[in-house]
C-alpha cells in the first residue's frame, strides 16, 4: 500500500530464542480503521509494542514514510503515534482532569485543547461528571473511557488500541465500541487489537488474522466476518 500511514514489513519480534512474530507484513492507510485478530499468544500485543517503540524488532516499520527503527516511544508520541495500552495505564492517584491534561502535555495550543476537551465530554459525559475524582476510583469502563480520552487529547495521527474491552461488563463493552464507531465515522486512523473478534470486525474497514506469529489471512473486515473458517475459529460458531 503506497499511501500507507503505517507500513509494517517483515516484522519479527523475538524473546530469547522464541519468535513471537515471524516476519509479518501489513499496512494502515490514513483515515482507515484496521484490526488484528487472533488467539491469545498469536503475537498481537508484541506487534503493537514494536510499532510503539516499546519492543526491539527486526524488519522495517515506516510511519508517515519514515522508519521508526530505534526511535524511543516518547519521540513516536511526538510524531502522533499514540497507544491506549492493555490495562489502560491511567494514573490512579491523580484526578480525571489531571490524567486528561497529561494527554495534552506536549501540545502548545491551549485554546484548542480546551475546545477539544469540551468536545470530548460530549462523547464521554461521565468524565465531565468525575473531573475532580481520583482516577483509581472509577469503574473499569470509566477508566477505559479516560484512557481513550487522554490518548485523543494527544492529537494522534494514528490511534492504537490494545484490548479495549478486556475485563469490562457487557454493557460497558457496548459503550466503548459505540465510541470506537464514532471515532471511525470521524475518520480517526485506528489500529485495533481486540479479543472480541466480532465487534472488532464490525467496527473496522480491514482486518488481518494473526496465527502463531504469522498472518494467515487478510482482507475487508466485512468479508472476514462472513468467512465460515473465521466464524468457526474466532466467532464461536
Amino acid at each position: 500500500m503506497n499511501d500507507a500511514l503505517l507500513a509494517v514489513k517483515r516484522l519479527t519480534v523475538s524473546y530469547g530464542g522464541i519468535q513471537a512474530v515471524k516476519g509479518i507484513d501489513f499496512a494502515v492507510a490514513e483515515g482507515e480503521q484496521v484490526t488484528l485478530i487472533g488467539a491469545n499468544g498469536a503475537g498481537k500485543t508484541s506487534t503493537l509494542r514494536a510499532i510503539t517503540g516499546l519492543q526491539s524488532f527486526t524488519g522495517e516499520i515506516l510511519f508517515a514514510g519514515r522508519s521508526i527503527h530505534g526511535e524511543p516511544a516518547y519521540r513516536l508520541l511526538r510524531r502522533g503515534l499514540v497507544m491506549v495500552p492493555e490495562g489502560r495505564g491511567i494514573f490512579a492517584r491523580m484526578t480525571v482532569l489531571e490524567n486528561l491534561q497529561i494527554g495534552a502535555y506536549l501540545r502548545r495550543d491551549a485554546g484548542a485543547v480546551r475546545q477539544e476537551m469540551d468536545e470530548l465530554f460530549e462523547v464521554f459525559p461521565r468524565l465531565r461528571e468525575r473531573l475532580d475524582q481520583q482516577a483509581g476510583l472509577l469503574s473499569g469502563g470509566e477508566q477505559q473511557m479516560l484512557a481513550m480520552g487522554r490518548a485523543l487529547l494527544g492529537k494522534p495521527r494514528l490511534l492504537i488500541m490494545d484490548e479495549p474491552s478486556m475485563g469490562l461488563a457487557p454493557i460497558m463493552v457496548e459503550a466503548i465500541f459505540a465510541v470506537i464507531n464514532t471515532l471511525a465515522r470521524r475518520g480517526v486512523t485506528l489500529l485495533l487489537v481486540e479479543q472480541n473478534a466480532r465487534l472488532a470486525l464490525m467496527s473496522t474497514r480491514r482486518a488481518y488474522v494473526l496465527d502463531s506469529g504469522t498472518i494467515s489471512q487478510g482482507g475487508a473486515s466485512a468479508a472476514l466476518l462472513d468467512d465460515e473458517k473465521i466464524r468457526r475459529a474466532y466467532l464461536g460458531e
